[in-house]
């Protein structure tokens, strides 16, 4: 009787134990887990994997996605010890430690060590709960318990290390190591171990830069808990935050917002360059008038990749620049630096040759009458020599003749997206379109690359196949040896005399441009105001030449080659030409005939004269009526309806006579007064 009394009682106690186990085992179950996939901050790295931008996500937060192997093995180690000895051994709660933080706490009558395991600690990041009251605690078992048998171990411990607070909006391993060192957390010294093994428990209070005692002493503990035996050298601690890194501001913030659910982006700049460029663009626009900012692009024109893009130097609001305006995408007056485009389409067309003579004399084009920067005019000249001197005249007859239409085909034919209201000018030729540093940055990269310009591109798989011929190789190089000719800005290395550039600047002061290039780059520099008020005496060859120069210096120690002349190329002098290359002059010229080409008769060419009271007599034959006389480029008389003038030249030297006729054809002489 007893014994059978025994016995049911023992099935009743088992019963009893498996209905505990079973209840407990539903408990544990039915724990309502919170999501553990949680948006980590979207990070944009360069061409090497240089990190150069970090998005923060909710409530400005910056959380850094992070797998074990990127953290260093020894800082895991050290967490482990000093937090969680048992967490590979344990099933979420640790009895053990347990046991031992509550009978510290009564022994001391203080909290000396906490019970909670890894798993607890996840389990209160994930819900952002307290550990002050019993049903949290409570809570934070039952969660821990869940997440043990949903995860492995090495998951749990990569949540720990993603959410991990490390003061003020910084979470996980990464962003606290990025954020107190400036460096990734895969090799870290035995004292930042320390410290972002202890600053989690007590992330305000133990703020290096806010309460470095309480920092220190935490550290402390965490190393003579884990390293008893190591003779540490501790470095100094952190004073401040290291700034998250925010490189090419403009450009990222565009790329995020194409695709804001991509958490990484790779991108072909160059975080280094962009880094010196940035300070160069600051440095540049020190000094200058008040809202005045700069702009830099550099790419590489054999692929289209781009290697750097300032938008603006400080990526701000401050300084009455707006600085977060884009200006290497904002729409302005490219000025003179589409005249090597107007040159190339007229080689093309065989309108013209580097060594063509052209007049550069008074024109009027209806009410339109273009003069040069400097009000002067040089009289017959070279093609080559125009361009040098950046002359105005020049290239309008040469538009005319082209046709504007046919100059803004070609430069949407090379990748820009011109902006114009009504039907294309003459005035297109001196910059009356709207461009973006973006658009003459592509253009100039086509001359160096035979008049083929690679799409620009700033994400990597992102190359794009080339646009469509622009203008023949042979015009291409035409123009870029033309521009190489031309003399760098003072204080300029050696070196730089390989690049080919062209400086601009707008109407009214309001833009100065620089654009270059050399075998392998293409750099764009703009100087202005956003806004497009006028900045007086700003001038593309003062301003932005120099810190063209300068970004070349800061890319490369040397420039490279430029490519040489493709085997069609016409290389020849101006008497060598073919007849109609000789002398550019308008097609409706071309019917008056040579016999009626303006003449000096007198004075002949290279005459020396004595000087008299009254000036020097000149006397002319043939040409259209009315005539044009200059002198060293200024006009001197005009509407000219005879064939002889006494010219007011009575002071000793030597003097350049120029005469053009109503047809625009001309003819000079070079005399001295004794």
């Amino acid at each position: 009787m007893i014994r059978r009394f025994g016995l049911f009682a023992l099935v009743g106690l088992l019963g009893l134990g498996a209905g505990l186990r079973d209840g407990f085992d539903a408990w544990v179950d039915g724990t309502a887990v919170p999501p553990v996939l949680v948006e980590t901050s979207a990070e944009v790295r360069d061409r090497h994997g240089a990190l150069m931008r970090v998005f923060p996500v909710e409530d400005g937060r910056v959380r850094l996605a992070v797998a074990l192997d990127q953290v260093d093995p020894e800082f895991i180690s050290m967490l482990l010890r000093y937090e969680d000895k048992r967490f590979y051994r344990h099933s979420g709660v640790d009895p053990l430690a347990m046991l031992r933080a509550a009978s510290q706490a009564l022994w001391q009558g203080e909290i000396v060590s906490g019970g909670s395991t890894l798993t607890m600690q996840v389990a209160r990041l994930l819900e952002n709960s307290g550990t002050g009251r019993w049903q949290g605690k409570l809570r934070q078992i039952r969660l821990a318990l869940a997440l043990e048998r949903q995860l492995d171990k090495d998951q749990i411990l990569s949540l720990y290390l993603l959410h991990a607070p490390y003061g003020g909006a910084v979470e996980g391993v990464r962003a606290g190591s990025l954020a107190w060192f400036g460096k990734e957390p895969a090799r870290l010294t035995m004292a930042e171990a320390a410290l972002l093994v202890a600053l989690p428990q007590a992330p305000e209070a133990r703020r290096p830069d806010r309460h470095p005692a309480r920092a220190a002493a935490a550290r402390t503990r965490v190393l003579q808990r884990t390293q008893p035996a190591a003779g540490v050298h501790l470095l100094k601690l952190p004073s401040k935050m290291v700034p998250f890194v925010r490189l090419a501001p403009h450009l990222t913030d565009r790329i995020a917002a194409e695709d804001p659910l991509r958490q990484r982006f790779d991108l072909t700049l160059d975080a280094r360059l962009q880094t010196q460029l940035e300070a160069l663009a600051g440095h540049a626009v020190r000094g200058q008038p008040r809202g005045v900012s700069a702009a830099i692009l550099v790419a590489d024109h054999r692929t289209g990749a781009i290697l750097a893009s300032v938008g603006s130097p400080r990526y701000s609001a401050g300084g009455g620049a707006a600085g977060f305006v884009d200006m290497t995408r904002a729409i302005r007056s490219p000025g003179s630096t589409l005249k090597p485009f107007v040159y190339g389409l007229a080689f093309d067309q065989g309108l013209a040759h580097p060594d063509t003579l052209i007049n550069d004399a008074p024109v009027a084009f209806g009410r339109y009458a273009p003069q040069n920067f400097d009000g002067q005019f040089r009289g017959e000249l070279t093609v080559r020599e125009a361009l040098q001197l950046s002359l105005n005249i020049p290239p309008v007859l040469l538009t005319q003749e082209l046709g504007a239409a046919r100059l803004m085909a070609g430069l949407r034919a090379g990748g820009a997206v011109p902006h114009l209201q009504g039907k294309p000018g003459l005035a297109v030729a001196l910059g009356g379109v709207g461009l973006t540093l973006t658009d003459l940055v592509q253009l100039y990269g086509a001359l160096p690359q035979g008049g083929r310009a690679a799409q620009l591109y700033a994400l990597q798989g992102g190359a794009q196949q080339s646009q469509r011929r622009m203008m023949t190789r042979a015009a291409a190089w035409q123009v870029s040896h033309i521009l190489a000719s031309i003399t760098p800005p003072n204080g300029a290395a050696a070196r730089a005399r390989q690049i080919a550039y062209k400086t601009g600047t707008s109407y009214g002061h309001r833009d100065a441009w620089a654009i270059g290039f050399d075998g392998a780059h293409v750099i764009g520099v703009w100087l202005g105001r956003p806004d497009g008020t006028p900045v007086p005496g700003v001038f593309g060859g003062d301003l932005a030449a120099p810190i063209l120069f300068e970004a070349f210096g800061r890319l490369k120690t040397a420039p490279d080659p430029l490519p040489g002349p493709p085997p069609e190329t016409l290389i020849v002098s101006t008497a060598s030409l073919p007849a109609p290359l000789q002398r550019f002059r308008p097609r409706d010229a071309v019917f008056a005939g040579a016999a009626n080409y303006p003449v000096v008769a007198f004075p002949p060419d290279g005459a020396v004269l004595q000087r008299g009271l009254d000036g020097v007599s000149l006397k002319l034959r043939a040409g259209v009526l009315p005539l044009t006389i200059l002198v060293d480029g200024a006009p001197i008389v005009t509407g000219l309806h005879r064939r002889d003038v006494v010219l007011p030249l009575t002071s000793p030297g030597f003097s350049r006579i120029s005469v053009i006729d109503a047809m625009g054809q001309a003819v000079q002489v070079q005399i001295r007064l004794d």
